[in-house]
């Protein structure tokens, strides 16, 4: 079965220090036709997230795994690691999610259901747009500093994205995206951005399509900020120290490519 009929999906869940805000029940009580599977990685917890998640992934091994780092590697990290192992399963998609369920996992089969009326597109992100008729929930100055990065981001990578950092991403399985995750990312605190490079530029062979037709934003109809998350105003800085880091490793020599080839 390839990817292109293969519905199933595994949905990679980082948890660090997660014990008192990870809703378990809220995970138990998905189902979707039993395609989605979910695969929490234990980022070196202190606390007791890996005891819950050990009665979880217990309560229902077929759709609960868990994945257990040693050592706190960062977000970044326990997602690369996760997707790496959600790809060894061959499903049709995988993809993470954030603990905090700030996006309701109803949103799961929306995003993949992308995938399948769109064979050109291989990647999904949620987005975080306000609109009429959609409770999206965000305090009002990490919207507006959101917006200040998506724009740099945006700029960095030539590409029209509204929202690169909401926590809701799927991709299709393709033999490419091994490859892009195959190195650790140089950015923990924009790694959704580093992503996207990766995939415009980490293409030796230039023969992807137009970005725009195969990376898709999908507004989410429900988001809400969840307290208790670890990103902090402080935190800001070395966010945009990434994006520098982001621009001289993959976009500069993209550029400078680009213009050889003129």
């Amino acid at each position: 079965m390839n990817a292109e009929t293969n519905r199933t999906r595994t949905i990679v869940v980082p948890c660090y220090n997660e014990a008192e805000r990870l809703d378990t029940e809220r995970f138990r009580q998905f189902v979707d036709g039993g395609l989605t599977r979910f695969l929490f990685v234990n980022d070196g917890s202190s606390d007791a997230t890996a005891s819950i998640l050990s009665e979880l992934a217990g309560s229902e091994p077929e759709r609960l795994g868990v994945l257990t780092l040693e050592r706190n590697l960062g977000k970044a990290e326990a997602v690369r690691l996760g997707l790496l192992e959600s790809l060894r399963e061959s499903p049709g998609a995988v993809g993470y999610w954030d603990a905090d369920l700030a996006t309701p996992l109803s949103a799961i089969p929306a995003l993949c259901g992308v995938l399948e009326e769109r064979p050109e597109v291989q990647m999904v992100l949620g987005s975080r747009v306000k609109l009429m008729g959609r409770a999206i929930e965000r305090h009002a100055h990490r919207h507006y500093l959101g917006r200040v990065f998506a724009t740099a981001a945006s700029m960095i990578l030539r590409l029209p994205v509204y929202d690169t950092q909401c926590g809701a991403k799927v991709f299709r399985t393709t033999d490419r995206l091994p490859q892009i995750l195959a190195e650790p990312f140089r950015a923990n605190w924009t790694f959704d951005v580093e992503l996207l490079a990766r995939f415009l530029w980490n293409d030796p062979e230039g023969s992807l399509p137009d970005p725009q037709r195969t990376i898709y934003e999908y507004p989410l109809p429900v988001w809400r900020d969840v307290g208790g998350s670890k990103l902090r105003v402080s935190d800001y800085p070395r966010a945009a120290a990434d994006l520098l880091t982001i621009y001289f490793t993959y976009a500069r020599p993209a550029r400078r490519e680009g213009r050889s080839r003129r």
